[in-house]
């Protein structure tokens, strides 16, 4: 399913209790979906499994967000990011993400669980400008070098917060 989504300025939000549940293979296609996912997305189960998950990517969204989450989570290691998804819609939703291997019995990753919840506004309002400097970065050199053109522009600003990736989302989201 080719992503052809014009995005609106519509948002949809989250309430506190909303938890949007997914499931993934080692190559991203989705596996499983909680109703809180498919009613915010507007897909269906049909329409979701076996797509890969960024049929959700936002265009907004820097590749080199994804780039680090990847890295983190095929690592072995848990991943927390900050994400403005596309709704089938049009319209786009703000998630904080945690997202975190899967193994089988015998230890090897098989996959990926990846739980969503209601992002503080407060730490959606301070990303975003990084998120908009770091686009900026990854047009600006083009395809073949947006990926580290974004991943420069992030270093940069923890560099200058003297402040590691994953203490900066949680500090944001409280």
């Amino acid at each position: 399913m080719k992503n052809r989504i014009t995005p609106t300025t519509v948002e949809h939000s989250l309430t506190s209790d909303s938890f949007i549940v997914s499931k993934t293979d080692t190559t991203g296609r989705i596996t499983y979906a909680n109703r809180t996912f498919m009613h915010i997305a507007g897909y269906s189960e049909r329409e979701l499994l076996n797509q890969q998950h960024n049929i959700l990517r936002h265009p907004d969204m820097p590749r080199a967000v994804f780039q680090l989450l990847w890295d983190t989570i095929k690592q072995g290691q848990e991943c927390f990011a900050f994400v403005k998804n596309l709704a089938k819609d049009g319209s786009f939703y703000w998630v904080f993400a945690n997202v975190t291997p899967d193994y089988d019995s015998n230890h090897k990753i098989c996959g990926y669980f990846s739980v969503r919840r209601m992002p503080r506004r407060e730490a959606i309002d301070a990303i975003e400008p990084i998120y908009k400097d770091m686009l900026a970065a990854e047009q600006a050199a083009g395809p073949r070098d947006a990926i580290a053109a974004g991943t420069q522009v992030l270093l940069s600003r923890l560099q200058e917060g003297n402040i590691e990736y994953e203490p900066l989302i949680l500090s944001l989201q409280g």
